[in-house]
């Protein structure tokens, strides 16, 4: 009985789970299978003897052959073959992963670098414009101011204590001019206060607004005072009571002006301030006539 073994390619070993082959018995097996074969036949042991004519042993050639075939067939060892893995589709599963962590990798460095970089240059950019936007501070300077009325006249404040009770409106103009070229400026004040020095005597606010790039305007604030008490601190006034025209009352007027810009929104935004005092003195006579301060230096900015 012949057994035949085909010769398999590599890629049909991987392709199968488990494959068997026949292990043939070694020559030492060979003989020990013999050995044991006629050792244990009654034929095999040497205290007998057997004759046989030439037929019988032809036929006992042939048999014993074929029992000898036979047992090294049943003895034959199957042996499993394992199966064996495809080490070169691993390999290159392998490699793709590695190229597409690989790409992975690089495409974040350039987001990175890229984000990176837009950052350093819109950082840049901005404190070019803000550094661009510091020599435009606005122009701003009172024109004059002009006392309505003024009244001195006996009262009671809240407390119930009786005193002189002052009454006082003005209007102060103010001019305003925005020179920057690129960009317009949102402008608040602090209230406009009126003071005999330390006594506030009057006050107004400034209406906010917006002033665009490259233009002016006059702004008009409403300073007045109403049923102010003073207590005795002016003699003069409490003197001057029916003779207002006589009365020279030195003030001061103080406040502050904020200019605000947005230049690329609230991302650039440079504020301007500027704080305005005027000394100025109210005389009874010049009731409802202009006071310029154009001219003299009545007023400083800083």
């Amino acid at each position: 009985m012949r057994v035949t073994i085909h010769a398999k390619s590599d890629s049909e070993v991987t392709s199968i789970d488990a494959l068997y082959y026949v292990q043939s018995p070694s020559h030492s097996q060979q003989h020990d299978v013999e050995k044991m074969s006629y050792g244990s036949s009654p034929f095999g042991s040497p205290t007998h003897h057997y004759h046989c004519s030439p037929i019988h042993h032809s036929r006992e050639s042939s048999t014993s052959m074929f029992s000898a075939s036979l047992k090294n067939n049943q003895l034959a060892v199957w042996k499993r073959i394992p199966r064996t893995r495809n080490y070169d589709d691993n390999e290159t599963g392998d490699d793709e992963e590695d190229a597409d962590y690989d790409n992975g990798k690089s495409v974040r460095f350039y987001v990175l670098c890229f984000l990176f970089s837009f950052i350093v240059l819109f950082t840049i950019f901005s404190l070019i414009l803000w550094a661009a936007s510091l020599p435009f501070k606005p122009k701003i300077f009172v024109k004059g101011m002009v006392f309505e009325n003024l009244n001195v006249q006996a009262g009671i404040d809240g407390t119930g204590v009786q005193t002189d009770m002052l009454t006082l409106n003005s209007t102060v103009r103010i001019y305003y001019r925005n020179p920057a070229s690129f960009f317009g400026v949102h402008v608040t004040a602090t209230p406009l206060e009126l003071h005999y020095y330390k006594l506030k005597l009057a006050s107004g606010q400034m209406k906010k607004f917006y002033e665009a790039r490259k233009s002016k305007r006059i702004v008009v604030a409403v300073v007045e005072g109403h049923q102010i008490p003073l207590y005795g601190a002016i003699s003069v006034l409490s003197d001057a009571k029916n003779r207002i025209q006589s009365v020279s009352l030195p003030l001061n007027l103080t406040f502050l002006i904020r200019s605000k810009a947005y230049i690329l929104g609230r991302l650039v935004n440079p504020n301007f301030s500027i704080h305005i005092s005027c000394q100025l003195t109210l005389k009874g006579n010049h009731l409802g006539k202009h006071i310029n301060f154009t001219n003299s230096h009545s007023c400083t900015y800083s």
